[in-house]
């Protein structure tokens, strides 16, 4: 799987792309990630890659052609890029698309917006889908980005290793988990395992296990 991403700030991707698990997955060849600096392809000494919206309004826009030219200079492929968008306004990214993603594609183009958004002919011309990842507005799409890269990442054959160490696969998302020691004293208060998962009875641990997950549901 191939990763591409489109931004203005590149090095804010250096330290949590190149660390644990996405740094073994790159080294292993599951997956390799590029980033492009948008700025690189501007044309004026101060760089400019946004500017004023038509129709007015606050803020600034990102320019279309700066963003077109660096996807122009990804390197060809014969796969072709399944392109998105960052964007708070998209269809939420969830762990089903995840998994969908992991399979369908080879070659993932994520654009990151900034300030009031990007020109709304790059999606036109890109065939771009506008995705987000929750129900809030963040300062810009690289973070957005991060998380789409690790959740798809984690779901490919190899990278986590087993496919056993998917929460998922597991216990299930949310369920309570503990490790020793199996009394831990904080504050002058104890807490302590419980006494089931200490049992070695392990249809009594999956009937514990169900429950946690129907009262985690529940509260979804």
């Amino acid at each position: 799987m191939k990763f591409t991403i489109l931004t203005l700030f590149p090095k804010i991707f250096d330290s949590y792309l190149n660390e644990s698990i996405l740094k073994r997955a790159q080294e292993n060849k599951k997956i390799s990630i590029e980033t492009i600096g948008i700025r690189k392809y501007t044309h004026d000494k101060h760089h400019t890659a946004d500017d004023k919206p038509y129709g007015g309004g606050p803020g600034m826009l990102m320019k279309a052609e700066p963003i077109l030219k660096a996807f122009s200079s990804i390197k060809k492929s014969k796969d072709k890029p399944a392109v998105f968008i960052m964007s708070a306004a998209g269809k939420k990214f969830t762990n089903s698309d995840a998994k969908k993603y992991a399979k369908k594609y080879k070659n993932i183009v994520l654009i990151a917006g900034r300030y009031e958004g990007i020109d709304a002919r790059v999606k036109k011309i890109l065939k771009a889908q506008e995705i987000s990842v929750g129900d809030y507005v963040l300062t810009g799409g690289e973070l957005p980005a991060m998380v789409i890269i690790d959740a798809i990442s984690r779901q490919i054959p190899g990278v986590l290793g087993r496919a056993e160490s998917l929460e998922e696969s597991r216990f299930g998302v949310g369920i309570p988990s503990y490790t020793r020691p199996e009394t831990l004293k904080y504050k002058g208060e104890k807490y302590v395992v419980p006494k089931v998962l200490l049992s070695g009875d392990h249809k009594k641990i999956a009937e514990w296990r169900n429950a946690q997950r129907s009262k985690s549901n529940a509260k979804r």
